[in-house]
């Protein structure tokens, strides 16, 4: 007669018919009683004996009345078997289990006392479900969580008959009732009272989900940004000895020299010539631009190649970037920057421009490229790039008036230049003493290194060629009395100069090697490593210079182009809303507050937008004449307040007037230059 088994009773304490020694059916081995698998092979006595029978009625009710309320993966990790199990008589008289896939299936205790030796077998309890399994508080977390912002821990529990209410139906725990109608008998019989129970649970779970939102695999920062020195005040500052008296004084004084003009008129084929003549381009590398030029029809990009390095600048034939080349006269070292010509390219021209000392506008002097240059319908480049050149505070200009071949050296063609363009360039604020006119025919090499050869050019112009109008030009002024400040132009990798690498101008102070310096806006420190100028290596470098620079101890992402290196001590204000006085160009379409326009001061290009129109200004006074007007028009100057997109170094220009200059430009063209007079908003 088969006795069923209760819940914590082992299927080896059932009855067994088999008495006395056994032989094992593998390697023939005689066993004792006592043993459930031989000695030698281990190979089991009679599977029969290991099986649960679990198809009775009562033990299934009772199952189900105790495991109600329980999740299905906690009921399919802990039950025996299947309800669906059928059962299978052996040949002894003994049952066992067998469900639809034909496997035997048998309980965990059994397994244990079958494979374990008598010294290492540990009674298994089953688990009891008075308390929640892990996955019932699992899945409770989740529901929680959906309302976890919204709840209050602190409102009292609503009881319902058969649900567990908090608050506003932000957790409903209902009861499973339809397994069995005995279901809602209460759980004192499994060690606690139903309601306790869940609600204890409850808070548990909702402690446990509060921490879990705001556990992070990733290490984040105490502060989103660097804590900034609090600044000192400029006029503390006090250069140190080695600024005032460099230890490179032995190398020549650094000129930056921007050249710039209309498109077309020549400006790379100028750059490139001179070089040449210089002796700075090789013969080797002139034969390969000549022989590539050639082979691509075109023959006379031949010494622009010289300068437009890049493949797509050579395939449109014209420049893009500001291409940088250095060469020496009597009394500078001079760094020339090529500046692109063409309209879409200003905003490089205008980062190339910011760090220049002098420039030499091209102006070509073929018939219809110097009117449009001037711009017949509009502005030309050639009047543009007049404008910035004097917004960005160059006061000595040179005029190269090129191409002079194509009209055969023509003096009266010259001279009406001078006279048109004249006119322009004094309404821009250059004075005529500080403007050197030069005639001359870059691809002919007519008056660059040298006096003119052609007898149609030497016999009406009697002035000086190009290479002697720049060593003429008036010496930079260095301010080394002012704290560092080079704004970024450029961020560079080098095998030299290491993996962070930075070049620009000193626009004032003084840097040196293994010195600190705060890398702005970041916020971030810095060591300086290697300096190098013109691919040689400085222990120095003072207000003026153009260098590149290596650094250490900072990660790249808080290195950027327009950026500013500054004293740790000294750093430069950080603005995101500023107050302009503006002079508008010639523009056809008014200027309305909510504009939307690009921002450029030094190599910073940042999205803006016209807050308000604060006042027009006099020209000739300087003082308001008209407060909140509704617009602006062409030549009229006014004060406005603009927001920025984003955060911008800058400096009032009183202050510092390198980092005190701005342009705004929209859909293509500059609409108004001017000068930083306040910084409204300082972030940092």
């Amino acid at each position: 007669q088969f006795v069923p088994k209760t819940d914590n009773q082992s299927d080896l304490e059932g009855p067994h018919r088999n008495a006395g020694p056994w032989l094992c059916s593998i390697c023939s081995q005689q066993n004792d009683t006592s043993c459930m698998s031989c000695e030698v092979c281990g190979v089991l006595r009679d599977l029969s004996l290991y099986f649960n029978n679990t198809n009775e009625p009562e033990g299934g009710a009772k199952r189900r009345n105790k495991h109600s309320g329980v999740s299905v993966l906690a009921r399919s990790l802990f039950t025996p078997s299947s309800p669906k199990s059928k059962a299978i008589v052996f040949s002894d008289g003994f049952r066992g289990n067998k469900n639809a896939t034909g496997h035997m299936q048998a309980s965990l205790g059994t397994l244990h006392k079958t494979f374990m030796t008598h010294k290492q077998r540990h009674n298994i309890v089953p688990f009891k479900f008075d308390i929640p399994s892990p996955d019932d508080m699992v899945s409770i977390g989740l529901k929680s969580s959906r309302h976890l912002r919204k709840a209050d821990t602190s409102v009292p529990c609503v009881d319902i008959p058969g649900k567990m209410v908090m608050g506003d139906d932000d957790l409903v725990a209902e009861k499973d009732t339809s397994t069995d109608p005995s279901s809602s008998v209460k759980l004192d019989e499994l060690g606690g009272n139903s309601s306790s129970v869940a609600a204890n649970t409850r808070n548990e779970t909702l402690i446990l989900d509060n921490e879990l939102q705001h556990l992070s695999l990733e290490r984040k920062p105490k502060n989103s940004k660097a804590k900034i020195k609090k600044p000192v005040p400029v006029s503390q500052y006090k250069p140190e000895p080695w600024m005032l008296q460099g230890e490179d004084q032995e190398m020549p004084r650094q000129l930056n020299l921007a050249i710039v003009g209309h498109v077309d008129s020549g400006k790379s084929t100028l750059c490139g010539r001179l070089l040449h003549a210089l002796g700075r381009i090789s013969k080797k590398q002139m034969h390969k631009n000549e022989k590539e030029a050639k082979e691509k029809g075109k023959g006379s990009f031949a010494y622009a190649w010289a300068m437009d390095e890049s493949a797509d600048e050579r395939a449109r034939g014209i420049t893009m970037n500001v291409g940088v080349a250095y060469f020496d006269t009597k009394n500078y070292q001079v760094v020339m920057l090529d500046s692109p010509g063409h309209k879409d390219f200003v905003p490089n021209m205008i980062s190339g421009v910011t760090q220049a000392d002098a420039a030499v506008l091209v102006v070509d002097a073929s018939l219809g490229s110097f009117e449009s240059g001037m711009g017949v319908n509009g502005v030309g480049q050639t009047k543009e790039h007049s404008q910035l050149i004097r917004s960005f505070g160059v006061e000595n200009l040179i005029v190269a008036v090129n191409k002079m071949d194509s009209v055969e050296y023509s003096a009266e063609r010259f001279n009406y230049v001078k006279s048109q363009l004249g006119i322009f360039l004094r309404s821009c604020g250059y004075k005529e003493s500080a403007i050197t006119w030069v005639p001359l025919s870059a691809m002919e090499n007519e008056n660059l290194v040298t006096a003119a050869s052609d007898t149609r050019l030497s016999s009406w112009f009697h002035g000086t060629c190009l290479l002697e109008a720049i060593d003429s030009s008036a010496a930079p002024h260095r301010d080394v009395s002012k704290p560092l400040r080079l704004p970024i132009c450029d961020v560079i990798s080098s095998h030299v100069l290491g993996q962070v690498a930075v070049c620009g101008k000193v626009v004032c102070g003084a840097i040196r090697s293994d010195s600190k310096v705060l890398v702005m806006p970041s916020g971030e420190l810095a060591t300086v490593k290697i300096i190098e100028r013109d691919s040689s290596r400085l222990s120095s470098a003072r207000a003026g210079d153009n260098i590149a620079i290596g650094l250490q101890g900072i990660d790249p992402i808080h290195v950027m182009s327009g950026g500013v290196l500054c004293h740790p001590d000294y750093p430069v204000s950080v603005a995101s809303s500023l107050e302009l006085k503006i002079l508008v160009l010639d523009i056809t379409v008014p200027i309305l507050p909510g504009l939307q326009f690009e921002l450029h001061a030094h190599h910073a290009k940042v999205s803006a937008s016209l807050v308000r129109i604060v006042s027009l200004l006099d020209q000739k006074t300087g003082k308001a004449s008209a407060r909140k007007p509704r617009m602006l028009t062409a030549r009229q100057a006014a004060v406005v307040e603009v927001r920025l997109e984003r955060e911008v170094c800058v400096e009032e220009f009183g202050t510092l007037k390198a980092l005190g200059r701005a342009f705004l430009r929209s859909q293509g063209s500059t609409v108004a230059v001017g000068v930083v007079t306040r910084v409204v908003q300082v972030q940092g």
